[in-house]
């Protein structure tokens, strides 16, 4: 049964309407032409894209379902890597510095289903020898955005069809890389709504894992950093879910505050460790276009008193980074994830000025290119 065609009128502004962007399950199930604005519709399809991870171990590709992200995370690197390239096409939706209005915009990517066919089978037909070891043949959702985000928007109408639309195509997509592929699957998301797809997860057995994004537990802090993303309580109750319905999880504690002292990571550290997670990704804030501005900012905003001094010169930052990186490791040991820790220091620690501040410099190259060189385990894997 098809669905029926939405149509919101042009605004009459100046800038271009991305006109008929076709929105559903297929092509001609339903279609929007939506007003220019921060919330609508991308104009390019999701697919099956080779993802740029440095040596974070996640996954060899990945598929991002929009442009943008909901829950606005302050502390968010995403665009410094990804939305600043897209800035020329975002300027059509009424976004002028996609750094600043991070959060504001959320532009979903329309479904084609040929297309998304056509990148898994390219995906599916890469040689092993072409891949980056550490991915696993894995595709993740999302690197960029939130899988599982729920969009607003100011007409209730379009935020039902928009959300609906996101739904559907996160679950197709699976569906189809199961039955038409062999590769890989991790979820990463902050949000419980994932939930709702927990039986398609169960049945890809050991070729999916499911985890989120929990740096600390305290949801006073996640209230600043994170602004409108769902609760480090929330979250850790979908975790507890997904391990009760016998999910291989995974956790990234990523990224940990300089507000979280030895105490804070410790508690999160041991409820994580309660979940008997396949992996547990770690690593500190860092520094990456506007992002400590917007730490500031929502500080300011907020009232509160934040630990900004970190950031405030390299040397300040990398001491910050590299004593979290290592109270981690040391804590871990105690609460038995010491091998399922897997720590993502930044590609700057290897610079001079840091090794220079260092009593044993190559120590410290040494466990950078150990952790840099570290293949996240994947359950059933031989």
């Amino acid at each position: 049964m098809k669905t029926k065609a939405l149509k919101i009128p042009p605004n009459g502004g100046s800038k271009p309407n991305p006109s008929n962007l076709i929105l559903g399950i297929n092509p001609e199930d339903s279609s929007m032409n939506l007003i220019p604005g921060p919330v609508g519709v991308w104009f390019v399809p999701a697919t099956i894209t080779p993802n740029n991870f440095q040596y974070k171990s996640l996954s060899n590709w990945a598929l991002n379902i929009a442009v943008g992200c909901g829950h606005g995370c302050i502390v968010c690197y995403v665009p410094s890597t990804s939305t600043n390239k897209q800035a020329p096409q975002l300027t059509r939706y009424n976004v002028t510095d996609p750094d600043a209005e991070w959060g504001d915009y959320v532009l979903v990517r329309p479904w084609d289903e040929k297309k998304f066919l056509a990148s898994l089978r390219a995906a599916e037909q890469t040689p092993v020898a072409k891949l980056k070891p550490d991915g696993n043949r894995a595709v993740i959702y999302s690197s960029t955005t939130d899988p599982y985000q729920v969009v607003t928007h100011p007409d209730a109408a379009i935020q039902k069809l928009l959300n609906e639309h996101l739904g559907r195509m996160v679950r197709r997509s699976l569906e189809l890389i199961r039955d038409h592929s062999t590769l890989n699957v991790r979820i990463l998301t902050r949000s419980p709504q994932a939930r709702k797809d927990f039986d398609l997860y169960s049945s890809f057995g050991h070729r999916l894992l499911f985890g989120m994004s929990l740096p600390t537990l305290r949801n006073d802090l996640s209230r600043i950093y994170e602004p409108f993303a769902p609760a480090p309580s929330q979250r850790l109750a979908a975790l507890r879910a997904a391990r009760d319905a016998g999910l291989n999880i995974f956790v990234a504690m990523a990224p940990t505050y300089p507000e979280c002292d030895s105490k804070d990571l410790e508690a999160t550290l041991r409820a994580v460790a309660a979940l008997d997670p396949v992996t547990v990704f770690h690593e500190p804030i860092n520094v990456r276009a506007e992002n400590i501005a917007r730490i500031q900012k929502a500080a300011a905003a907020a009232g509160v008193k934040l630990n900004t001094g970190v950031f405030s010169s390299k040397a300040t930052w990398a001491r910050y980074a590299l004593d979290s990186l290592h109270t981690v490791e040391g804590l871990a040991s105690q609460v038995g994830l010491a091998d399922r820790l897997h720590p993502w220091p930044d590609s700057s620690l290897e610079s001079r000025s840091v090794c220079e501040q260092l009593s044993n410099p190559n120590e410290h190259l040494k466990w950078l290119n150990t952790c840099w060189s570290r293949v996240s385990a994947w359950p059933g894997k031989i």
